[in-house]
């Protein structure tokens, strides 16, 4: 009878425990102390409220799993009354109990734990200890005796660590020797009704919640991991090869930038197929004394039927650029003009381009021209 009061508290507490995936904290947390005071009197053969008296106890326990706990109590009546005209005891109490005891939290046991402090629980507590009754020595000596202990606890959690407590309970006579009486056991007579209040303080951390180990899980994302590293090492070889045309362009670009001007100088080595036309600053008429120029192209146009003429006429850097690139057409268009008009060449057989800006000569008033280049047909 002595174990059966204890197992059945013990079994539901493991399995609830394993029924949460949860963090263990340490030996040391979950621990709470205990305070509490209030009233005891015997259930029988005494006046329920006649016989009433004080009642102080302490008590320090853990929760070993969010639903099972155990713990140790102790227990003193206040020496303010008297049972069958036997006399006080000459100490300031009148019995005491220490024991230890098992507790469930109901709601975590029924509803399951939530992860975090209940506002209120219920928890059933039952345990086993030794109790001590402190005789006056005129009605003989002290006596003890095997006492267990059941009830209920009210918790009301004001915060993660302080609780309210309201705790009805029964203390059990196993001896029977109680005042007198010999009924051992369970029974009213050799039982005391006890209800107290207090606050307790837990230390240390709480249980936590925690995923179940699902290496399916895990295996699918270390293959993601192993991806995702594949990526950022690809984006890394691709971010290299950027930075490096990057720094070829950039270096072609400033090759660029330094090289100086290339200008094409308009070069003949048969000097027999090429005449200039020169003009005057400005101008794009051609003026008397370079009109036999334009008779001698005409004469080997017409010399020669299958021949043609390219004319590019050019502008020196005097003056404004968009002007000088005009005026460059039109001294080519000139040229092609005379022949046209004065001397009769299809205009199939010219050419005439402007070049813009002119640099064949060092002397500036030199490129103010048009070359003529002749072209036989073979």
């Amino acid at each position: 009878m002595k174990r059966m009061i204890l197992l059945p508290a013990i079994a539901l507490g493991v399995m609830t425990a394993s029924a949460q995936a949860i963090e263990q904290p340490g030996i040391f947390d979950n621990v709470s102390i205990g305070i509490k005071g209030g009233v005891t009197t015997p259930m029988d053969d005494h006046p329920f409220f006649k016989s009433m008296r004080p009642v102080l106890g302490v008590n320090v326990d853990k929760m070993v799993t969010p639903t099972f706990g155990i713990g140790v109590e102790s227990m003193f009546g206040i020496n303010t009354s008297q049972f069958n005209n036997i006399a006080h005891s000459s100490t300031a109490f009148d019995d005491s109990y220490v024991g230890v005891y098992g507790k469930v939290d109901l709601f975590n046991l029924f509803g399951g734990y939530q992860c975090e402090v209940r506002p209120f629980t219920i928890e059933a507590q039952a345990g086993a200890g030794w109790g001590h009754y402190f005789i006056n020595k005129s009605n003989g000596s002290d006596w003890n005796y095997f006492g267990t202990k059941a009830g209920l606890n009210f918790r009301f959690n004001t915060s993660d660590r302080f609780a309210v407590n309201i705790e009805p309970s029964v203390l059990f006579n196993m001896d029977g020797h109680d005042f007198g009486q010999s009924t051992a056991g369970y029974a009213r007579k050799s039982a005391r009704f006890n209800l107290m209040a207090g606050v307790s303080y837990r230390f240390g951390d709480g249980f936590e919640c925690v995923r179940p180990y699902d290496q399916a899980e895990v295996d699918a994302l270390n293959a993601e991991i192993n991806a995702l590293r594949g990526a950022v090492a690809d984006a890394s070889v691709m971010t290299a090869a950027a930075e490096a045309t990057s720094a070829d362009l950039a270096a072609q670009l400033q090759a660029c930038k330094n090289r100086k001007p290339q200008v094409i100088k308009e070069v003949s080595n048969n000097l027999s197929s090429v005449r200039y036309v020169f003009f005057r600053n400005g101008s794009a008429s051609i003026t008397a004394d370079q009109q036999p120029n334009i008779e001698m192209i005409a004469a080997y146009l017409n010399n020669h039927p299958g021949s043609k003429v390219v004319v590019k006429g050019y502008a020196s850097k005097d003056g404004n650029y968009d002007f000088n690139v005009k005026l460059a057409q039109r001294r080519a268009e000139a040229v092609k003009t005379a022949l046209m008009n004065k001397y009769k060449i299809a205009s199939s057989r010219i050419v005439a381009e402007g070049q813009g800006i002119g640099e064949m000569f060092e002397e500036q008033s030199w490129n103010r021209v048009s070359i003529c280049t002749l072209e036989t047909s073979k």
